[in-house]
């Protein structure tokens, strides 16, 4: 069913029809659709959004809510941006979409235990989002590759949002991150993630002569 929804929906954003009002009862669905089933299409849901500024009459804030959590999972690449940039200021404002903008601050500001209280006190916020905490921690662990070398285990515990042991187990595998001892995990050399590039610059004569005749 989702991948003929998928081809469905691709048929609705060729061409002149990405712009029919028509499309958004379909095209809303299939983000319901990938809320339910942990799938995710950009290119539909910025199309969803676009429709919304043409049409404001028809604006849905539950999907528009869905489509912005749905680019939260897809850190750390900027497709919240790009959704955030086709809403108005006072759709930004409006309850619960300002809750999900500050959610994205926090997560923009790596206050990763900030961002795990806040869904605790707001659980129903995300809740229709399959997988999104799991898709925040691939973040985190993201973040964390490319910082440390070596960190704590409870403090990667706390980063990932309180785990059990036996969670963490799992996303250290999943890495390839090793423990050391019963309180420390190695993460990489960071030193290695290091490259050295060469510039080179070319100046041509004309270049160098009219530097030359402006000094004398």
């Amino acid at each position: 069913m989702a991948e003929t929804m998928k081809q469905t929906v691709a048929t609705m954003l060729s061409g002149i029809e990405r712009y029919n009002p028509d499309n958004l009862p379909t095209l809303e669905r299939y983000v319901e659709m990938q809320s339910k089933e942990n799938t995710y299409d950009l290119e539909a849901n910025l199309a969803v959004l676009k429709l919304y500024q043409f049409n404001p009459h028809s604006f849905n804030i539950e999907i528009a809510c869905q489509i912005l959590l749905k680019a939260l999972t897809n850190l750390p690449h900027t497709d919240f941006i790009l959704c955030k940039c086709l809403l108005t200021e006072k759709q930004l404002a409006a309850d619960p979409i300002n809750q999900i903008i500050y959610l994205a601050d926090i997560l923009e500001q790596c206050d990763f235990q900030l961002f795990w209280v806040r869904i605790r006190t707001t659980p129903e916020l995300t809740q229709k989002i399959s997988g999104f905490l799991d898709s925040i921690r691939k973040f985190v662990c993201h973040v964390v590759g490319i910082t440390f070398q070596t960190i704590e285990k409870s403090h990667l515990i706390q980063l990932l949002g309180e785990i059990e042991e036996k969670t963490l187990q799992v996303w250290v595998k999943k890495y390839g991150w090793k423990m050391e001892g019963e309180n420390l995990v190695f993460i990489g050399n960071q030193d290695e993630n290091i490259k050295t590039k060469n510039i080179s610059e070319k100046i041509d004569f004309d270049s160098v002569g009219h530097i030359m005749a402006s000094c004398r």
